[in-house]
């Protein structure tokens, strides 16, 4: 059975719809500037134009509560069955509210639905509780990514049913 894009975007939480957004979009500029507030500026990081040139092939997924974008994600195509969660943020005053796992559950189901069996991950180590919660398992050692501590982890992707 294939399915409408359009029956799963946006999805409505509550208060908070979360939905693919388009490369350059308005929308796509606050994706960039939550992830550096979120993921890059506690670091000492800026992104490069290359950096954010690798999104414009990706499956760009944001949070919104009204107009304000509260959370988002990157889904990057690995392999045929491998795809890559990437750029996770939640706004700081929007974290412990359970929009990292509403965003996660629409990623994986876009993520389904691109018929992808694997969704897997570089998660940062104070991440990976949140992430293990949902069903994620490590599947490397530790080692150093962006100067911080980090660990693959994955998910076998169930297909939907209907």
């Amino acid at each position: 059975m294939n399915l409408n894009f359009a029956s799963l975007n946006p999805l409505i939480f509550a208060q908070m719809a979360i939905k693919i957004i388009t490369y350059l979009s308005p929308e796509y500029l606050l994706m960039v500037d939550l992830r550096r507030e979120v993921l890059r500026k506690p670091l000492g990081l800026e992104f490069s134009p290359q950096d954010l040139e690798k999104d414009e092939k990706d499956i760009l997924i944001a949070a919104f509560d009204d107009e304000k974008m509260i959370g988002c994600c990157i889904l990057t195509k690995e392999t045929a069955d491998l795809c890559k969660l990437r750029q996770m943020a939640v706004h700081q005053n929007h974290q412990r509210k359970n929009i990292g796992a509403s965003i996660l559950r629409f990623a994986e189901t876009i993520a389904i639905a691109h018929k992808f069996s694997t969704l897997c991950m570089h998660a940062r180590q104070s991440a990976i509780g949140f992430y293990e919660k949902l069903g994620y398992t490590i599947c490397s050692e530790t080692f150093l990514e962006v100067n911080i501590p980090h660990v693959a982890m994955e998910k076998k992707l169930s297909p939907i049913v209907f």
